[in-house]
Formats: structure tokens, C-alpha cells, sequence
């Protein structure tokens, strides 16, 4: 049996408050590794397009108050 197997049957087992308490902090964990991936992508360039094209759809007016 392999490890998501056997995560598979442990989340299975689990009452509905334990269920819930899993899910919100695997969620937790899943939303702070993005997190340190976008940190990551910034610091290496990778999305300073996306800055460009904002500064580009500002500059040409395309921009809409939220």
C-alpha cells in the first residue's frame, strides 16, 4: 500500500470535526507554500511581466477602478 493509500483510508476514518481540522490545515499549509512560491517567482523576475502589462494597461487607460 502506498503512503496516499494509506492517507487516503487515515482521511477516511476520520470523524467530521477531525475532517474539518485536516482540511483547514492542510489547506493552511497548501495556501503558505504558494505563498513562498510567489515570493520565490518575484525575487527571480519570473512576474515582473505581469507588473509591465499593468503599467502598460495604466498607461494607455485601460485600467478600472475596483
Amino acid at each position: 500500500m502506498t503512503k496516499v493509500e494509506e492517507l487516503e483510508r487515515a482521511v477516511a476514518s476520520l470523524t467530521a470535526e477531525e475532517y474539518e481540522e485536516f482540511r483547514r490545515r492542510f489547506l493552511e499549509s497548501d495556501w503558505a507554500k504558494w505563498d513562498t512560491q510567489i515570493k520565490e517567482d518575484s525575487r527571480a523576475g519570473k512576474l515582473d511581466f505581469l507588473v509591465r502589462e499593468a503599467l502598460e494597461a495604466k498607461q494607455e487607460g485601460k485600467l478600472q477602478e475596483l
